[in-house]
């Protein structure tokens, strides 16, 4: 099994291009089921989660062709035969419960396995499920499986009892063919949202106010074969710019919008680094002495939860007290324990962190539990004495693009065992 190698203490320098949105790619991927002629999704990032979501769609028989060195994605659904995904995929990936919506759109009728991913914490289902029922659709739940199942979905008004992302994109898929107006109050606000939306308008969908709370849906009877190119990936440049603050380092980022970004850059402003954008290109200083900072994790446009660790990572190397509280998952502190194997001194207390900094964390042996906290622990190392081993780096390559590549482009030295 791989694991990354990092020996820390080296500056960076350079610059690093940000991949498309795995998050935005993923839901658009599922979105491709609805179109009728071929979907092409372009600059698409070559991640573990895209190629499991693809293989899902080809098990229900739909035609996806991967192009991995022009990172072009072409999908036809016109072959779909199956309305029941391979359960060993569906619960590889979260992510592939998103079919769901456009397979009841299209087709009426999905059954599939209760989904898997990352073990952050609870996420429930039911705001999907409600979602569904609410545009008329019958669901069946026993053995492991949902099945879902509607002659005709019908327009209705839907409060969501939390913002999710998930079920949001979810129900606007499923509400693009239902007849009439279909508005999602208390929608979520995530930037992949809307691309998601924009993509189904592409299509010929007629969606207003995503990226807003309240969400309108007029269904249609057919969708389109469109080409679209996802957006800049928030998270990734995210995670470039604190291992650009961690180092003490400037750095350039190319592939950012800075709108999605400001949570991230406020904080890192907050503490002492420098920032400066300009169009889709971001200059990081880290060089300054920094500050600790409290931090609490919120639906956009609050701070991400998906930062949360990398921040927890670049606080332990700071001087001072700072506390992290995480308020979407109640599980994922748990890289907090492999930092503390490095010299972080982390103490959890329920859904709060107390980070006392410290300049002395020390390389060892750490394992990655998660997407993000795999992230976090080679941020760690880049920042620690010695020689840092991540392991169980499978976690990673769900979420970032050879990332132990880009990070030696900068000049760290760090390579894939």
């Amino acid at each position: 099994m791989d694991k990354i190698v990092v020996k820390g203490g080296k500056t960076l320098s350079g610059e690093v291009k940000i991949c498309s949105a795995k998050n935005s790619v993923l839901p658009i991927i599922a979105a491709s089921i609805l179109g009728n002629g071929e979907c092409i999704i372009e600059n698409a990032p070559m991640l573990e989660d895209v190629f499991v979501i693809s293989d899902v769609l080809r098990s229900i028989s739909a035609e996806v062709n991967i192009d991995k060195e022009s990172n072009r994605i072409a999908i036809k659904s016109s072959g779909i035969s199956s309305i029941e995904p391979s359960c060993d995929l569906v619960k590889k990936l979260r992510a592939s419960f998103l079919i769901m919506g456009p397979m009841l759109a299209r087709f009426g009728r999905v059954r599939i396995s209760l989904p898997g991913g990352c073990n952050i914490g609870t996420r429930p289902i039911d705001l999907h499920l409600k979602g569904f029922t609410a545009l008329g659709a019958e669901i069946k739940l026993g053995y492991g499986y949902v099945e879902a199942r509607a002659e005709k979905l019908i327009g209705s008004n839907i409060y969501l009892d939390f913002p999710s992302v998930g079920a949001t994109e979810n129900i606007i898929m499923a509400a693009t063919m239902a007849e009439g107006e279909t508005i999602i109050e208390n929608a979520a606000e995530e930037p992949e949202i809307e691309d998601l939306a924009n993509y189904l308008n592409k299509m010929g969908a007629k969606i207003t106010g995503a990226g807003t709370g309240k969400i309108k849906i007029t269904g249609v009877k057919e969708l389109n074969g469109v080409t679209h190119k996802p957006i800049y990936d928030r998270i990734e440049a995210g995670t470039f710019m604190v291992a650009g603050a961690i180092t003490k380092s400037r750095i350039k980022i190319i592939g950012v919008n800075e709108e999605h970004l400001k949570p991230v850059i406020a904080k890192l402003t907050e503490m002492g680094v420098v920032i400066e954008v300009e169009k889709d290109v971001l200059i990081l200083d880290g060089r300054r002495e920094l500050k600790p900072v409290d931090i609490k994790t919120m639906p956009y446009p609050g701070f991400p939860t998906d930062m949360q660790s990398q921040m927890m990572a670049l606080l332990a190397s700071v001087n001072g007290t700072s506390v992290i509280t995480e308020t979407i998952f109640e599980n994922r502190f748990m890289h907090a324990p492999e930092m503390k194997r490095m010299g972080a001194n982390i103490k959890i207390d329920g859904r709060s962190a107390v980070i006392e900094g410290t300049d002395k964390l020390t390389g060892c042996q750490v394992k990655a539990t998660d997407l993000r906290a795999g992230a976090a622990l080679i941020l760690c190392g880049l920042a620690a004495e010695g020689v840092t081993e991540v392991m169980e780096i499978y976690h990673v390559d769900r979420g970032y693009v050879a990332i132990e590549e880009k990070l030696k482009a900068l000049g760290a030295e760090i390579y894939r065992v």
